[in-house]
């Protein structure tokens, strides 16, 4: 089977590891709603699956893809977990988790408790547990992190940092678009609770619609506080 070269990416760190971990985030830069992390593990025994190399060889990096990709793809990743070629998870931090941590901190928190649901689920694998700075894989670790961007610090799993990863792996990328289509989805839940704001058009981002929504109407108990100084401060001097 020819693989593209996000599956080639995940095949070749498969050669040395039973299982593969890719994470990624969702929301970090929006300003209102919860960051959302994803996870998705690969065993070795994916890439030697005809139906897991087909239904994974159009999935790429969630921001080059249309909503309706997004979704399509989402099916076709919760297809392959009902088939038991792959799992995946996904973790929140809420609005005051962001306040109490800073953004950083709260997506950190929010890729740990991914990881640790998926390795709450089965009995095969355990989290490599090291610092992101000490010895990655200590000992004879059977599973590798790899994480969207640099390497995460503090973080309590040894794992590598892949900048633009969800471009260059397939474990990445699906992690991205389950993170990316989840926190959209809650996008427009919240969009009924709070109408005035339009959430289910931008999903939190710092669109014009959204700018002029919070200068109208305030912020709402959804948004992150800290990432509406430079919005509010004209209004609040003026």
């Amino acid at each position: 089977m020819e693989l593209n070269d996000l599956q080639q990416h995940d095949a070749e760190q498969l050669t040395e590891r039973e299982w593969l971990i890719g994470i990624d985030e969702a929301g970090r830069g929006a300003l209102a709603g919860p960051v959302v992390a994803g996870a998705c593990v690969l065993g070795q025994s994916f890439f030697r699956s005809a139906e897991a190399v087909a239904l994974s060889a159009e999935v790429n990096d969630s921001k080059q893809l249309s909503a309706g990709a997004r979704e399509s793809y989402f099916g076709q990743i919760k297809a392959l977990q009902r088939a038991g070629l792959l799992d995946f998870t996904v973790a929140s931090a809420s609005v005051a988790e962001i306040a109490e941590r800073n953004i950083l901190g709260a997506t950190r928190l929010a890729m740990q408790r991914a990881v640790e649901a998926l390795v709450g689920r089965t009995s095969s694998w355990k989290l490599p547990e090291a610092a992101a700075d000490g010895p990655l894989f200590a000992g004879e670790a059977t599973v590798q992190l790899i994480v969207d961007g640099r390497p995460l610090k503090p973080f309590p799993y040894a794992h590598r940092g892949i900048v633009k990863g969800d471009g260059k792996s397939l474990s990445i990328a699906m992690a991205s678009i389950a993170a990316k289509v989840s926190r959209d989805r809650e996008l427009v839940r919240l969009a009924t609770d709070y109408p005035d704001y339009g959430f289910d058009g931008h999903k939190g981002y710092a669109t014009r619609s959204h700018r002029q929504a919070i200068l109208t109407h305030g912020a709402s108990p959804v948004h992150r506080e800290l990432f509406l100084r430079k919005i509010l401060m004209p209004k609040a001097s003026a």
